[in-house]
């Protein structure tokens, strides 16, 4: 079921509302950007999230294909979201869940996880080992 949830980084330059459903599934991926920022995101589709203030306050970061946007906060280097431009589903919000506000310990720990093996290119399936992730 959608909800609409708030969310900012560390310092509160960057804040966002985004409509996601979090009985569905988010992700934990394996690959270099991922398992350094330990990103964790859930899934938004472009009229489901809007960025509330600080545009001005993020720096973007591409690498590899370029295909997919990676926005961090200039201030504390919080990454709140990202953008992918070329997924199975079209383009899509990827919204950090630990940058939710007013979610609990309880509806965090419940929220199902999907581990992709974005290392290896094999988005289908998990990696070999994920617990660390």
């Amino acid at each position: 079921m959608l909800k609409t949830y708030r969310g900012s980084c560390h310092c509160g330059a960057v804040k966002f509302e985004a409509n996601l459903d979090l009985t569905q599934n988010s992700y934990r991926c394996n690959c270099s950007i991922c398992r350094r920022t330990r990103f964790w995101p859930a899934v938004a589709i472009p009229d489901g999230f809007r960025l509330l203030s600080g545009e001005q306050d993020m720096t973007e970061y591409r690498f590899n294909t370029l295909k997919n946007q990676h926005f961090f906060c200039k201030h504390c280097g919080v990454r709140a979201f990202g953008i992918g431009n070329d997924t199975p589903i079209g383009k899509m919000y990827g919204v950090n869940i630990g940058c939710l506000e007013d979610i609990s310990e309880e509806e965090l720990a419940n929220v199902p996880i999907t581990y992709v093996d974005g290392l290896h290119d094999q988005w289908q399936k998990p990696p070999l080992f994920f617990s660390h992730l």
